[in-house]
């Protein structure tokens, strides 16, 4: 009977340590992130034959790694923050599952192990992959108790997956890099204004600035939309290239998978007028979970596109 008994606590314990080692990395947001680098990686090997398994699988792990790490660090800087939050109050340092000092040893470890492997895919990965740890956690986190613009230094760490696959598979930064860099970087400003539109009674417990005009009014819908329309403007580059004399390029767009991206980039703008007509945390959340439909649809037509052409 106590072997039956100390068998379920060690269960139970071992589950806890899962379900916490889940929370302190985001593990849904990590997976979101190394899935950008899985398609950005598609996108920049010459063809079929010049994959790598090795490559996706350090590409993968040391990804997780490296966001994991930010979420970690992000955490230990917001632990007052988050317990005055309903949506972050149960995270493990905030809800005192995980002392600091555990957690800052989980941050550290899984920074090293990330920049280790992806170094050996190659320098400029593991280069682009601590710019964006330190940029998340030393700049982006600090400021959202300070100004907006938190939100556009954020952007940048939040735009570099896509194009962390890209590097990993050519050892090269070019302009293909730059334009997957672009897309996402636009995508991140309708993304979390809407999260902060309908999350902005919570985020205001902890005094967090999300919203570019600080309220949820007209100016904040009208930056959705206009972000939003930069957004389908980049997304549409590769198959612009050709016609604004730019030859060459890896990255492109045939004129059919164009017209779904545009269509997909209409399917949220419309979303974003919505927002603007009604604003409320309704029409928010549908443009959050439109938003996130959108960049993996698009990802998913980008490496179709490359391969069945």
């Amino acid at each position: 009977m106590k072997q039956v008994l100390n068998a379920t606590h060690h269960s139970f314990t071992i589950q806890s340590l899962y379900f916490d080692f889940k929370q302190i990395t985001k593990a849904g947001l990590s997976i979101s992130v190394v899935f950008s680098s899985i398609a950005g990686y598609f996108l920049g090997i010459l063809d079929i034959s010049t994959f790598s398994w090795t490559t996706l699988l350090m590409l993968s792990i040391g990804g997780y790694c490296m966001v994991g790490a930010s979420n970690a660090f992000n955490q230990i800087i917001e632990r007052d923050l988050d317990s005055l939050m309903e949506r972050t109050k149960n995270r493990p340092i905030a809800a005192g599952r995980m002392s600091v000092n555990t957690a800052f040893i989980l941050a550290s470890v899984l920074t090293l192990i990330g920049l280790i492997i992806l170094y050996l895919i190659n320098p400029k990965t593991a280069m682009f992959g601590a710019i964006s740890i330190f940029l998340y956690t030393s700049v982006y986190t600090p400021l959202k108790t300070l100004t907006p613009l938190s939100v556009f230094v954020g952007a940048i760490p939040g735009a570099i997956p896509f194009m962390l696959g890209w590097v990993a598979a050519t050892d090269d930064f070019s302009l293909e890099a730059g334009t997957l860099f672009l897309i996402q970087f636009f995508w991140q400003f309708p993304h979390f204004w809407a999260i902060g539109w309908f999350l902005y009674d919570d985020y205001k417990k902890a005094g967090f600035f999300m919203l570019p005009t600080g309220e949820r009014d007209k100016g904040t819908a009208l930056q959705i939309i206009l972000y939003t329309i930069w957004l389908i403007i980049a997304s549409l580059l590769p198959a612009i290239f050709p016609h604004i004399g730019i030859v060459g390029s890896r990255l492109y767009l045939t004129p059919v998978s164009a017209i779904v991206v545009f269509l997909l980039g209409v399917w949220m703008l419309y979303s974003a007028f919505e927002l603007y007509k009604k604003r409320d945390s309704k029409a928010a959340r549908k443009l959050m979970l439109i938003s996130v439909s959108y960049i993996t649809l698009l990802q998913l037509v980008y490496v179709a596109d490359k391969f069945l052409r």
